[in-house]
């Protein structure tokens, strides 16, 4: 591929929810475009985009995917997004790319969950967007209707270009409303033809509606429509660049992607009206990385936009987020799984750069020597569901700590964290199909098995009452003997979760042991009398105590202080505490009553409710168990249908209600 100057390049995204036909759409433009010699179906796992196994397993797009498309001497760099919440970091990583959003609509589902997430996402980036009204040849399909649902959403900056002809199984073309034509679709291309007398009245009433969006968003073409005159096509054109590129205007086109109708006018388009990237070509050279592969034949793939002047193969390339440089032999054009090389990237490319060492996502490159300041990292939502991972095998044990450092460098909304506790790993992601698909993954691509489970609910145990015990440890039958006596008082403790104090006097107990008697008392903590579980917010007091003067020894006063411990926790009225989760949950005013309603269902308490700053959503704080909110992004998305977030950090312990305790620890004892 050849390289392209700034000017003749467009990054465009392709988002919505899932099924809109997103990925085939983009097959379409590989094939029009002649990358192709038939374009692929995501149903025979044959597409360029979605080439993962796990994508062709279940034929929808997890990992956002670069497909350069050449067309009208212009480099569209286009990348597949996936339409599943579960991988909506990927989209959140792309929009750091690309300069404009590509919407995909289902012309019978119209506007679905996804697509309204992804809107608002861009909105949030003030990204320009244009609209493609997928599936016109559908049973109950309607570009109208569509059009009206997305502007009573989205405002009257949402404007048609195109009118269909004929309806469902009859769609055959679209009037073009910009160059007042009208097309004929034949063969997967657009045939011009007279627009259909049939036609004239809507096409008129939609074009005028056109030229007033386009009016208004240009001062100078608004006080000539205001003074009567009809501004040309050309200037019409200017004014929908204009308001395109500041978010104002919103222009919509239709088609079909099964019949390849459509396909290449909206190509046309995405050349003649997107924005092409703001760049300083002048700047030093800099770079963010939006993406990581990790690939366990090929190495390490690190994806880039290029944001200011140029990079060419040989450079010292310099990492300044990692204080480090980096080697580059030439830079990657990823098509796909599909490469070529250039040598060259000018500001505004994407491509990809192999085996960069010091590299990781939301990084900033620049060539060695210059001084570039390092750009906003990527923020990537918090993970909200975790589980644990274990290998499957001894054999997978050695192999998964690899491929787990590998997975976690190309998936940024992973985390993973050993719990001290409950001993296990907990793997966190935003979805159960997201760590699915990483559980897949760890097989498809490091041939390691793993096992997700629910994680334990790291419960612990305190006591409720003061008590004065004593414990001791004598043996004195065959060689050596042992001696070790302690009184401990014991008694409840909010301020921390263990303090230990003496208060011997006369030297009952001599100093040297007193070590040894708070080493045996924490031991004993380690696991509770209930349910095994470690005992916390307690403070215990050495004040009394004998030894002997030549079978007293360090291990003597251990074993007699952690058996003191045992016996003076189960008297002392031992009680199971569990860890409550401070939740901040936003949701459209419309679920509230069914998200309180479960939250107390739950055990769960509101803490208050406020709306957010724009006023469209509302926050509601609350508190429950973790054990009763381990799965809440589930629930979540089952009631808001996708609508709803959260975000959950661990906030204190509470006593555990004495019905649910007492299940807990026959559970823990059998």
């Amino acid at each position: 591929m050849q390289v392209y100057q700034t000017g003749d390049i467009r990054n465009i995204g392709i988002a919505g929810h899932s099924g809109a036909g997103k990925t085939s759409l983009l097959e379409l433009m590989l094939f029009n475009s002649g990358f192709t010699s038939r374009p692929g179906k995501v149903e025979d796992g044959t597409t360029v985009t979605d080439y993962l196994p796990e994508e062709i397993k279940r034929q929808v797009t997890i990992s956002s995917s670069l497909a350069p498309v050449e067309w009208k001497n212009t480099k569209l760099n286009m990348i597949d997004t996936p339409g599943y919440a579960d991988f909506i970091g990927e989209v959140i990583a792309t929009t750091r790319a690309i300069d404009n959003m590509l919407m995909v609509v289902c012309g019978v589902a119209g506007v679905e969950v996804q697509t309204e997430v992804i809107w608002d996402i861009a909105q949030g980036n003030k990204m320009p967007r244009m609209i493609f009204i997928n599936k016109l040849e559908r049973e109950n399909s309607c570009f109208e209707t569509v059009v009206e649902q997305m502007r009573e959403k989205y405002g009257t900056g949402i404007v048609p270009l195109q009118l269909p002809m004929g309806k469902e199984a009859d769609f055959v073309g679209m009037i073009d409303l910009l160059n007042e034509k009208a097309y004929k679709f034949e063969n997967g291309k657009s045939v011009e033809i007279p627009i259909p007398e049939e036609y004239m009245e809507d096409y008129e009433a939609n074009r005028t509606y056109l030229i007033e969006v386009a009016a208004e968003s240009c001062d100078e073409l608004l006080l000539k429509y205001l003074e009567g005159e009809i501004p040309t096509n050309k200037e019409i054109l200017s004014a929908l660049r204009m308001g395109i590129a500041n978010g104002e205007i919103f222009p919509v086109v239709g088609g079909s992607v099964a019949k390849n109708m459509g396909i290449d006018i909206l190509m046309d388009l995405c050349v003649e009206l997107l924005p092409v990237p703001t760049v300083n070509a002048a700047a030093p050279a800099s770079a963010i990385v939006f993406k990581t592969l990790a690939d366990p034949f090929v190495g390490k793939l690190s994806f880039i936009k290029v944001i200011d002047g140029q990079f060419n193969a040989g450079d010292g390339i310099y990492n300044v987020s990692n204080d480090a440089e980096e080697k580059v032999n030439n830079f990657i054009i990823p098509c796909g799984k599909q490469q070529s090389t250039v040598t060259t990237v000018n500001a505004g490319d994407i491509v990809a750069i192999a085996k960069l060492q010091n590299t990781q996502t939301s990084n900033t490159l620049t060539i060695k020597g210059s001084n570039v300041p390092e750009l906003a990292p990527i923020k990537f939502p918090a993970p909200s569901l975790t589980f644990a991972l274990s290998p499957k095998s001894r054999d997978d044990d050695d192999k998964m700590s690899n491929a787990l450092g590998r997975i976690l460098e190309e998936d940024p909304t992973l985390s993973i964290e050993k719990n001290a506790e409950t001993h296990e790993t907990l793997l966190s992601g935003v979805g159960e199909t997201h760590l699915e698909v990483v559980a897949e993954r760890f097989k498809n691509k490091f041939g390691v098995d793993v096992v997700l489970q629910p994680a334990k609910i790291p419960y612990r145990e305190t006591i409720k009452k003061k008590v004065e015990v004593q414990g001791k440890h004598k043996k004195q039958s065959g060689g050596a003997g042992q001696y070790g006596d302690v009184w401990l008082r014991i008694e409840p403790y909010e301020e921390a979760e263990f303090l230990f104090t003496e208060e011997v006097f006369g030297g009952a107990v001599p100093k040297n042991y007193f070590p040894a008697v708070e080493k045996g008392v924490q031991e004993a903590m380690r696991q509770g009398i209930l349910a095994g579980y470690p005992v916390v917010n307690v403070k215990v007091t050495l004040y009394d105590g004998s030894y002997h003067p030549v079978d007293s020894n360090e291990m003597a006063f251990k074993i007699a202080a952690s058996g003191g411990f045992k016996k003076g926790a189960e008297m002392a009225s031992p009680i199971l505490l569990e860890p409550i989760m401070d939740m901040k949950i936003t949701v459209p005013e419309m679920y509230m009553g069914d998200i309180m309603g479960d939250l107390n269902s739950k055990r769960g308490r509101i803490m208050g409710m406020e709306p957010t700053a724009d006023g469209k959503l509302q926050v509601i704080s609350a508190q429950a168990p973790m054990s009763e909110v381990q799965k809440y992004v589930i629930d979540l998305k089952a009631m808001t249908q996708g609508r709803g977030k959260f975000v959950m950090t661990l906030d204190h312990y509470e006593e555990v209600p004495a019905r649910i305790a007492e299940k807990i620890i026959a559970d823990a004892k059998a």
